[in-house]
């Protein structure tokens, strides 16, 4: 179509830019219908309601499988086509678990010990403290570390940079001989939180217990240790980890009228780790994409093509549902039109993200015209999730939300993700945002160009 237009002198971004504006009037019924009209707070209800009734829900739990099941009937429910798609998933269960410094004083320690993580011995791990700053700091006091429990104090620069720590430092440090390591949790802000999430163990190093500890505590060993002070801990875990578990994908649709094979996928992931409510990680972005769905259905429109919804499993250990979802669908990676990825919580939307094409930019350049009423016209590079990367790696276009995520990470993978961090309008104003964008794309003449 493009170089049709092109060998017949018609300059095609103009062409595409009338034909996105003439959705300027849809898009207005979207966001009324959305954020002041009567789906007004409705993704937060249901985001309220799911949380309350299932609470969190780890990969391979209880919890996650009732979610699943909650999601199918409530999707059914809402008119929509609905189905589920068998995945294995990890199954890590945490146990009962508690450290405390017994050396140089008495003081019980917040722990949350981190997935994958091996447990201790039943009568649990006492050893003298090292405490480090870097990776660069242990291998330069490798021989401190035999024997001792590695506390981590690195400093928070980044989530993608300081994460490394959570990930690596238990290989890193039994390397050097240590028997456990705590990890400052991998936040900018705490209120004595610890914050769990996936490590890593590398192949052939030996795996020993990993727990995440606050920033204060962290904090407060690193200013003992500079004082010379000896510090001694007394370590239990109960970590065990399970053969893999039998889960599904969650898919709800709206079958395109034209092109039904064509797909623009929005998605959220089901899981979270099994502390709070997983309320922001991910349970806002599995609602919005909920709601995307019915607000189109609402106003009683269909577009050209599909408009799919899929609620991951286990994303919170790398991914593994989406992973599975992408080699069974992969065939036909040519008719999925655009993937879109919310999982950075869903507060005040600031702009939307894309890959893709010079050509397709330019396209989504339009389309977030279209969101002039709610104030999000910016259109920014580099879509990002972790369940879209295969795809968006194997060239389809990828769009993610970018919030006002600066508190984001104070409640992460936290006993703080609860509703009490969600907020009915700012959840109204991403629901619109998400409709807007997967509608118009999806009825378009034509495809995102690749």
């Amino acid at each position: 179509m493009w170089m049709l237009l092109f060998l017949c002198g018609v300059n095609p971004v103009s062409k595409i830019a009338a034909e996105v504006a003439g959705y300027a009037d849809v898009a207005k019924r979207i966001i009324d219908l959305a954020v002041f009209g009567a789906a007004q707070n409705r993704s937060h209800r249901r985001l309220a309601d799911f949380t309350d009734t299932i609470g969190n829900r780890v990969s391979g739990s209880h919890d996650l499988e009732m979610a699943i099941k909650y999601m199918y009937n409530a999707f059914a429910q809402d008119g929509l086509d609905v189905h589920v798609e068998p995945v294995k998933i990890p199954h890590w269960v945490r146990g009962e678990e508690s450290a405390e410094m017994i050396a140089p004083r008495a003081k019980r320690l917040a722990i949350l010990g981190l997935g994958s993580s091996v447990g201790t011995p039943p009568e649990g791990i006492e050893a003298e403290v090292l405490v480090v700053q870097s990776f660069e700091e242990l291998k330069h006091r490798a021989s401190e570390a035999i024997a001792r429990i590695v506390v981590f104090n690195q400093p928070f620069v980044s989530y993608g940079e300081t994460v490394a720590y959570r990930a690596y430092g238990a290989s890193e440090a039994a390397k050097v001989g240590a028997v456990a390591t705590l990890i400052r949790s991998i936040t900018p802000f705490s209120i004595n939180s610890p914050h769990t999430g996936w490590q890593d163990y590398q192949e052939g190093v030996k795996r020993i217990p990993s727990a995440c500890i606050t920033v204060e505590d962290a904090e407060l060993m690193w200013r003992m240790a500079q004082r010379g002070q000896r510090i001694v801990v007394r370590l239990s875990m109960g970590a065990k980890t399970l053969p893999d578990a039998d889960s599904f994908n969650t898919v709800a649709e709206i079958t395109g009228w034209q092109h039904p094979e064509q797909v623009v996928l929005l998605s959220g992931h089901l899981d979270s780790w099994d502390v709070g409510q997983g309320a922001m990680d991910d349970g806002g972005g599995a609602m919005i994409s909920w709601e995307a769905l019915s607000l189109i259905k609402d106003l009683g429109l269909r577009p050209r093509r599909t408009m799919r919804t899929v609620l991951w499993t286990a994303e919170e250990q790398g991914g593994v549902g989406a992973q599975q979802y992408y080699d069974l669908h992969k065939v036909n990676r040519s008719n999925f039109d655009l993937v879109m990825e919310s999982d950075l919580g869903t507060f005040t939307p600031v702009a939307l993200q894309f890959t893709g094409s010079v050509a397709a930019q330019k396209i989504m350049a339009e389309v977030v015209k279209l969101l002039a009423p709610i104030n999000t016209t910016t259109l920014e590079t580099h879509g990002e999730g972790t369940d879209i990367s295969p795809w968006m790696k194997a060239g389809v276009p990828g769009a993610s939300l970018h919030v006002a995520d600066s508190r984001y990470f104070w409640f992460h993978h936290s006993e703080g993700d609860t509703m009490t961090v969600q907020d009915p309008h700012d959840m109204n104003l991403c629901s619109a945002l998400w409709a807007v964008v997967a509608y118009v794309v999806a009825d378009l003449e034509d495809m995102l160009p690749r």
